[in-house]
């Protein structure tokens, strides 16, 4: 049966890099105060978390890259909100952010948290700052504490908590817990 490689939900010991755009700051704000939050209930001390604010959303991937090469940082969070206006720039820095962050996790090989939100209007950025569709944040940092300890469990050849072999319709071949 196949072994499964999962990371355990464990954040202590570990540093993180917030990156935020100050741009929007009213949801950006909110969005990193979530991810604070977050990070804190898994046990990370405010000691190891670095936030570095950057002009706008096009900022955030240089300086994603800048503190992933340092490789003091387990995970690396971008925050940011991107609300669309009546011209087509929208589309390009949504995409140029995106396509940014997504080749400094490649190039570095440091996970890199998504947490811009895009949006078509303020409301909807609101929304997803903590209110309706809960903290994009909050979960952003959830993410980055999950793929820390992916990116370590992969590179220690394994599992970072006891797993149990696969099942061929993927259930585990018997009940297991996990740590939240």
């Amino acid at each position: 049966m196949p072994e499964a490689i999962e990371a355990k939900m464990e954040a202590r010991g570990r540093s993180f890099a917030i990156v935020v755009s100050r741009f929007n700051e009213y949801i950006t704000q909110h969005l990193l105060e979530g991810a604070i939050k977050e990070l804190s209930q898994y046990g990370v001390r405010d000691s190891d978390i670095a936030v570095t604010w950057v002009p706008g959303a096009f900022e955030i991937p240089l300086t994603v890259l800048n503190l992933a090469e340092t490789r003091r940082y387990s995970a690396v969070i971008a925050l940011g909100a991107i609300i669309r206006g009546s011209t087509p720039h929208f589309e390009y820095l949504s995409q140029a952010v995106s396509r940014g962050l997504a080749e400094v996790q490649v190039r570095t090989q440091t996970p890199v948290a998504f947490g811009v939100i895009t949006t078509d209007t303020l409301e909807q950025a609101i929304e997803r700052a903590g209110t309706k569709h809960g903290n994009k944040g909050r979960e952003a940092a959830r993410v980055a504490i999950e793929m820390a300890g992916l990116a370590e469990a992969i590179k220690a050849g394994g599992a970072s908590s006891p797993s149990t072999p696969l099942k061929a319709d993927g259930e585990r071949s018997r009940t297991t817990s996990r740590t939240a």
